[in-house]
């Protein structure tokens, strides 16, 4: 009985060992190179500063101001799919999948309003808006808070 005992509590001892000697697993910011870091944060202040411009768009979108809600689309919000595309190459493996299934649909929601536009046609452009509008908040949540600071 006793040497059963000793075997149970040497086995628990390897247990708290082994899991004494397991390390935390490396936080966000260490998955980075500080060369893909700083892409990231460079692709980042450009996707924020389009971002930020929403508030204008949809002034533009609720006007039914076809024209400028194009050059809109066309100018200070063109490159977004350039930054998303540069920011998904270095993000994490696991998250790569997701992030460029959520660029997609931005541009494809840029593109469904610049159509919408084109068309004139408010009720299209109101519902393409709002698919910008969640687009970009969706996407944001990609962006490693490390590359907002």
């Amino acid at each position: 009985m006793l040497n059963a005992l000793r075997k149970v509590a040497a086995f628990c001892l390897c247990i708290a060992l082994g899991l004494g000697l397991i390390t935390p697993a490396p936080s966000f910011a260490d998955s980075f190179k500080p060369a893909d870091l700083a892409v990231i944060r460079r692709q980042a202040a450009a996707f924020k500063a389009a971002e930020q411009r929403l508030p204008e768009l949809a002034r533009l979108v609720s006007n039914d101001d076809w024209t400028y809600t194009r050059n809109m689309i066309h100018g200070p919000m063109q490159e977004v799919g350039r930054e998303m595309l540069y920011i998904n190459q270095r993000l994490d493996r696991s998250q790569k999948k997701e992030a460029t299934k959520l660029a997609a649909n931005l541009k494809n929601a840029l593109a469904d309003l610049d159509e919408a536009a084109r068309l004139q046609d408010s009720n299209c452009m109101q519902k393409a808006y709002s698919a910008v509008a969640s687009g970009f908040d969706a996407y944001s949540a990609f962006i490693p808070s490390e590359a907002l600071s």
